[in-house]
């Protein structure tokens, strides 16, 4: 009977076990550091001592590297979390690179995170983290480039890995680094005519992820989505996203409810910052603490132990969540 209730007792903490098991923080992705009061009082909730924080995004224009959008820093920007700088580079920069180019990359990176992080007196740890969507053409390029941020900085390199990279690893690649962020969102593209969610389907999550225990980097960290956007769609059934809406906002007299989570314009008019006809639509895409909660329990199974990085630290997605 006493090992009875010990098994039992087992099968209840492990199937209650959540979101609370993993120490959290948060993905600072906005060019202007700066926090307001709901914003300070989430970071300090949060048990992790890290923010990842982006500082630039990396492209190439006319066969020059660009830094894009680079950091700027208010004085209301005040932690004691560590700061991780991120860097976004995107694809393409990598397409043709030759290794000279690699290591002058490396390099001008490295220095701008220098100047960033001396300028606004950020207290970093010893990471870079790179966010790249790379593929099987830029793949080598790609690690080689890890490679020699690593020699060039001293640090502990780190990347992303999106889901498609797990499923299709012996294309794609295993990168050189020890710890992955794998990214648990943009299932989809919103810009398609879908009855899916474009930020999170969970399904479509668990069919990528369904070998992920046996990805050969085993430290393994999750970011997770706590954003919402609502997209529109015009007559000619072309869309374009519009930031952080969420059901709540679609409570409107001149708007005609389709479903749940989509409404019909009936009056032209400003809408959340643009001027939309009647006619079109919105539909909101957010993410529910049950969607976090069934991802945090299938993951569970394949990487017991993961700290979270909830995408992103805003007022707006942070004030009705339960963290």
């Amino acid at each position: 009977m006493k090992i009875l209730k010990a098994l039992f007792f087992l099968f209840f903490v492990i199937s209650c076990g959540g979101k609370e098991d993993h120490p959290y923080t948060f993905y600072y992705w906005k060019t202007h550091l700066k926090l307001d009061t709901e914003e300070k009082k989430a970071l300090d909730k949060a048990p992790s001592p890290f923010l990842y924080t982006r500082f630039f995004d990396v492209d190439k224009a006319n066969g020059k590297f660009q830094p894009v959008a680079v950091i700027t820093k208010n004085k209301s920007f005040q932690t004691d979390k560590l700061i991780v700088p991120t860097v976004f580079i995107t694809n393409q920069t990598l397409l043709g690179i030759s290794s000279e180019e690699i290591t002058f990359l490396a390099k001008s990176i490295h220095d701008l995170i220098l100047k960033k992080t001396e300028a606004y007196h950020l207290k970093t740890n010893n990471e870079i983290q790179i966010d790249c969507d790379w593929t099987a053409g830029t793949r080598n390029d790609y690690f080689k480039f890890l490679k020699e941020l690593k020699r060039v900085s001293g640090k502990d390199i780190t990347c992303t890995l999106r889901l498609h990279q797990v499923k299709d690893k012996k294309q794609t690649g295993i990168p050189p680094v020890e710890k992955v962020y794998l990214m648990c969102y943009s299932t989809s593209s919103p810009l398609e005519n879908s009855d899916k969610n474009s930020i999170l389907d969970v399904t479509i999550l668990k069919s990528y992820l369904s070998k992920l225990e046996e990805y050969p980097i085993k430290k393994i960290e999750v970011a997770l989505p706590i954003y919402s956007w609502g997209i529109v769609t015009n007559h000619l059934e072309k869309h374009k996203l519009i930031n952080a809406l969420s059901v709540k906002d679609l409570e409107n007299p001149n708007f005609k409810k389709i479903s749940d989570h989509e409404i019909e314009i009936m009056k032209d008019g400003f809408y959340f910052g643009n001027y939309l006809n009647k006619g079109f639509r919105i539909k909101v895409e957010e993410i529910s603490e049950e969607q976090l909660e069934d991802v945090i329990r299938f993951l569970q199974k394949k990487i017991p132990n993961f700290n979270i990085i909830y995408y992103q630290l805003d007022s707006k997605f942070v004030l009705d969540r339960r963290l």
